[in-house]
């Protein structure tokens, strides 16, 4: 089977209960997908670094990255943050800037601000903001259009029962899937740094054969509850153990939500999986040849993520032809994934195998 993507998408899970979802618009103005980052912890209020809780609008979080860093008159590598976040949203999270012994600019919001950056706090802690630390995001977003109908409610105490699946979502790809591009062409001759400085491509090419194997499980109706030789992982956590034998116990817990079914995040070390589980690993490990054997040969190190995603505190509500939805999820998991299970439109596609 080619290696090359086409645009028309990954499974989607709702979709044998309610048929394809129907058009809608998402994020028309930045003020409709707001992102809050839950950092799970305070800073302690002293220390050489200076971590700022900020809002941004019409940003990504590494043009924020740059605009402080120039403000305080250090490299980019002085700066921390924990999530990149979206760039046509209103954004809240948190970034640090290393000063030791230095105070702040006195002007530093003023300077932000211009920039399009509001700071809401600063405050002291003794290390850098390292990524993937926070806890948890919390959305607010709002969708019109014709996906606004009788069975929207419907969908969603689906989703909320059942779950979502934890795909990446298409910016992860870039537009048109040109990031996976650039990937296949980067590992196929060999990954070096200098090519990938932040390593982008190769969690690219990691998050695509997530994705593959995710939806061969969605194809077959079981992305939500274990098989034998899965590897489970408990809901909100990285903890995780291999199962043997699927017995009631473990089924009643799927089924509530209390753990998942996992995927490999492709890399160096051995998995846990076996008999049916292995299965998916083997037909992606055959199907993307050149991908798994690039990130192998980079020296990128295997690790797992749950195939679904539980919303936490879900709300909707629904005012005419306009819906709010209200929801928690893991840190690193797309509220985009949740969006493409209740509306179709252009941006949620997903690029899948040719």
């Amino acid at each position: 089977m080619s290696e090359s993507c086409r645009p028309d998408g990954w499974p989607l899970a709702s979709v044998s209960e309610f048929g394809p979802p129907r058009a809608g618009e998402f994020r028309a103005t930045p003020e409709d997908f707001v992102v809050e980052e839950i950092l799970g912890f305070a800073p302690e209020g002293h220390g050489e670094h200076l971590w700022l809780w900020i809002e941004k609008r019409g940003l990504t979080t590494l043009e924020v990255v740059r605009h402080l860093a120039r403000a305080c008159g250090v490299p980019t590598r002085a700066v921390g943050y924990s999530g990149m976040k979206d760039r046509v949203a209103v954004t809240r999270q948190w970034l640090s800037v290393h000063l030791p012994g230095q105070q702040a600019p006195e002007d530093l919001a003023e300077q932000l601000t211009g920039c399009g950056v509001r700071v809401h706090e600063q405050v002291r802690h003794p290390r850098k903001l390292k990524r993937g630390v926070h806890r948890a995001n919390r959305f607010s977003l709002r969708i019109s259009g014709e996906a606004i109908s009788d069975d929207l409610e419907a969908r969603w105490v689906w989703l909320c029962r059942h779950g979502v699946p934890n795909l990446f979502g298409p910016q992860r790809f870039g537009p048109g899937g040109r990031n996976l591009a650039r990937a296949r062409a980067v590992l196929a001759r060999g990954w070096r740094k200098r090519d990938d400085r932040e390593g982008m491509l190769l969690s690219t090419a990691r998050s695509y054969l997530f994705n593959e194997l995710a939806a061969m499980r969605l194809a077959e109706g079981n992305w939500c509850r274990l098989v034998p030789g899965d590897v489970a992982m408990l809901d909100g956590t990285a903890s995780q153990f291999a199962v043997e034998v699927v017995d009631a116990e473990l089924s009643e817990r799927a089924d509530r939500l209390d753990l998942h079914p996992s995927g490999m995040l492709w890399g160096v070390g051995d998995s846990l999986v076996a008999g049916e589980a292995e299965g998916y690993e083997r037909a992606v490990a055959e199907r993307h040849e050149t991908l798994c054997l690039g990130l192998e040969q980079a020296g990128v190190k295997m690790a797992r993520r749950a195939l679904r995603m539980r919303l936490d505190q879900p709300r909707l509500e629904i005012e005419e032809s306009v819906a709010r939805l209200d929801f928690h999820l893991p840190r690193g998991s797309f509220a985009t994934a949740v969006l493409r299970e209740l509306i179709e439109h252009p941006t949620l596609t997903l690029p899948a195998e040719g």
